[in-house]
């Protein structure tokens, strides 16, 4: 019975189905399948010997890492990174979202959104090379302007006192207007006769915004929280890699990169493969427990 119900409802829905069948595809290829070189984080790699000839060394990679005398750092570093991420960069498209909503001149809020979405189309490459040029404490303005003011040559890119804020200031500037679309999309869901209400009762826009905004998105923020939570020690590599000096190199290491120098810098490969599935475990665990928290307080969750 079961089997025919699956059969009915595909061939009910199945131009749906094959509308998303392309993207399933390529998650079982680019996701699942590479999932079998999980086994190198518990064997020797061999070149000659293929991924599953080496020796079966079990849980010795994982505590070679745990031991390790930089394991404190880099977890303290990414840690820090992505929960200040959080904490600063998450509210931030929200807040943009919300007072993109209260413009109500089309031509304006259309020119203001285009603004703040075109910074997410700038490479990562291009965006450190201008951080480069604007934060240089002898040709950039930035840095011109520090000076100015009397911070003297302070080169915010090598200091690692600086590292973190430009990184996070920098990460909001580019993806603050593109992750606030989500947001517009669960206000455009709003009833207009409660803004209508809310007028007739001469609601502020404050009010507006705390009494029937705010509640409207009480449900898309907490699961993209739960997600953001799941992603907890993925700092992301490119930018803090391209980011990273010999000055600011105490704050900056962090797993992403740690892993990239030590599997195809020194070509140890399976403790590599072992500190990124212990960061990819952590990230698992985080996503559960924030998911079991928010379908307790809020009764809304991811499953």
């Amino acid at each position: 019975m079961g089997t025919r119900m699956i059969f009915n409802a595909f061939k009910r829905d199945f131009q749906l189905w094959v509308m998303i069948f392309p993207a399933i595809a390529a998650i079982i290829i680019f996701n699942y399948i590479p999932m079998y070189g999980i086994q190198l984080a518990f064997r020797d790699f061999d070149f000659s010997k293929g991924l599953t000839g080496g020796e079966w060394r079990g849980l010795f990679y994982f505590k070679q890492f745990i031991d390790s005398f930089l394991f404190a750092d880099l977890m303290t570093n990414t840690f820090l990174i992505s929960f200040t991420a959080i904490i600063i960069g998450f509210p931030a498209p929200i807040i943009l979202a919300l007072v993109l909503n209260q413009i109500r001149r089309k031509r304006f809020k259309t020119l203001m959104q285009t603004t703040v979405y075109l910074p997410h189309f700038i490479s990562i490459i291009v965006l450190v090379g201008m951080m480069n040029v604007l934060l240089s404490p002898e040709t950039g303005i930035v840095g011109y302007f520090m000076k100015s003011i009397g911070f003297g040559d302070i080169n915010l890119l090598a200091s690692t006192s600086t590292f973190i804020p430009v990184n996070i200031v920098s990460d909001i500037w580019q993806h603050c207007g593109w992750n606030s679309i989500i947001y517009l999309a669960a206000l455009s869901t709003v009833d207009p006769q409660l803004y209508d209400s809310a007028k007739m009762d001469g609601a502020s826009r404050w009010q507006t915004i705390r009494y029937i905004d705010f509640p409207a998105l009480i449900p898309t923020i907490v699961i993209l929280f739960i997600l953001s939570m799941g992603n907890i020690l993925s700092t992301g590599f490119e930018k803090i890699f391209l980011m990273q000096n010999s000055l600011n190199l105490p704050v900056s290491e962090v797993i992403a990169t740690y892993v990239y120098k030590i599997g195809i810098v020194s070509n140890q490969f399976s403790y590599a493969s072992a500190i990124g599935l212990f960061n990819t475990l952590i990230n698992f665990i985080f996503l559960f427990a924030m998911n079991a928290i928010a379908k307790k307080a809020s009764n809304t969750s991811l499953f």
